[in-house]
C-alpha cells in the first residue's frame, strides 16, 4: 500500500487580545487547526472503478491516512488492512483542496459495505432513536466479537498514572489547550501510541488507523485512554477494534455503558486525581490495590 500524505500543521499562531485583572495587552496565541477533511473511496473491477465520496469530517490536519483507515474500519465500511490498496491525496486537485481531499484506493475484490456509508442510526449517540437495536446492528458488523481474551489485571496505582502520562504527550494540548487525544497503554501503564484531534472520534479513528496499519487489531490486550467523556460512538469503535478497556478522564453517556457490558468492556470514568469510577468490569479483567 502506497502512503503519500503531504505535511500539514496541526497548530496555528493567531494575534489575540489578553485580559487578565485590569491590563490588557497584545499576545500570540497558539490555537488547533480545524479543517475539513472528505474521505473518498474507489473500488471495484480494474476497468470499471466505482468512486464515492464516504464522509466530510472536521478534524486536526496530521494522520490523515490513520483516520482514514479507522474511520473506514470503524464504520463498518472495510473488514481489514488488506482491503486497502493505496491512500493518498488526489493528484488531480489544487493544492489548496488537495490536502483537505483523502482517497481510499481499495482492492479490486474489495466490497465496501456502503450502506454504512449512509452514516447508519447507530453511529451517533445524538440520532434519537439508539438502543437496544442500535447495540444489536453493531454485532452485525463487528469482527472481533467473540475473540478471547485471557484474564489480565491492573494495578490502580497504574490506572491513575494514566491520565497524566497521557497528557504529557499530548504535545498539541500544552500548546494550544483546545484538543482531543486517545492513547494506548499495555496493562504495566507504558504508552504505546497517541493520537490528537479537535474531534474526540477523530482522535480514536487515527489512533485505530495507527493499529490497523501496523497489523495490532484486535486491541485486546491494551488500556485505551480518552481525554474526554465517553460517549456512545466512542464504545462502539472500541468494540469495533476488539477494545477490551476503555479508561474516560470524563464522564460516559448511559448507553455508552450499556454498549460496555453488552461486549464486556471494562468501562472506567472519571479518572483524576488519583479517583476513578468503574462502569463495567470485564470478566476477564482484575483491579488490583496495591496501595
Amino acid at each position: 500500500m502506497k502512503t503519500n500524505l503531504l505535511e500539514t500543521r496541526s497548530v496555528r499562531q493567531i494575534e489575540i487580545i489578553k485580559i487578565k485583572d485590569n491590563s490588557s495587552f497584545p499576545y500570540t496565541d497558539d490555537v488547533s487547526v480545524e479543517e475539513p477533511l472528505e474521505i473518498r473511496i474507489s473500488y471495484g473491477a480494474e476497468n470499471h472503478r466505482e468512486y464515492k465520496n464516504i464522509s466530510v469530517t472536521m478534524r486536526t490536519p496530521g494522520h490523515d491516512a490513520e483516520l482514514a483507515a479507522g474511520f473506514l474500519f470503524t464504520e463498518g465500511i472495510i473488514s481489514s488492512y488488506q482491503k486497502i490498496r493505496k491512500i493518498d491525496h488526489p493528484q488531480a486537485e489544487c493544492s489548496k483542496n488537495r490536502e483537505n481531499i483523502i482517497e481510499v484506493e481499495l482492492v479490486e475484490d474489495c466490497i465496501p459495505h456502503l450502506m454504512s456509508a449512509d452514516r447508519n442510526f447507530y453511529t451517533t449517540s445524538s440520532c434519537g432513536v439508539c438502543g437496544k437495536s442500535s447495540i444489536e446492528s453493531i454485532k452485525t458488523v463487528s469482527t472481533f466479537q467473540n475473540i478471547e481474551t485471557e484474564k489480565r489485571s491492573v494495578t490502580l496505582e497504574t490506572l491513575y498514572q494514566l491520565s497524566g502520562n497521557l497528557q504529557e504527550f499530548q504535545n498539541n494540548f500544552s500548546a494550544t489547550g483546545g484538543i482531543h487525544a486517545s492513547g494506548i497503554f499495555d496493562f504495566n501503564g507504558n504508552l504505546l501510541a497517541v493520537r490528537e484531534d479537535v474531534g474526540r472520534h477523530n482522535a480514536l479513528d487515527k489512533l485505530i488507523g495507527h493499529a490497523l496499519f501496523t497489523e495490532q487489531l484486535p486491541l485486546k490486550d491494551v488500556i485505551v485512554v480518552l481525554s474526554g467523556r465517553a460517549s456512545f460512538e466512542l464504545i462502539q469503535k472500541a468494540a469495533m477494534a476488539g477494545i477490551s478497556m476503555v479508561a474516560a478522564i470524563g464522564a460516559p453517556s448511559s448507553l455508552a455503558v450499556e454498549l460496555a457490558k453488552e461486549f464486556d468492556i471494562t468501562l472506567l470514568g472519571f479518572l483524576r486525581d488519583n479517583r476513578l469510577n468503574i462502569y463495567h468490569k470485564s470478566i476477564h479483567h482484575e483491579i488490583i490495590n496495591h496501595y
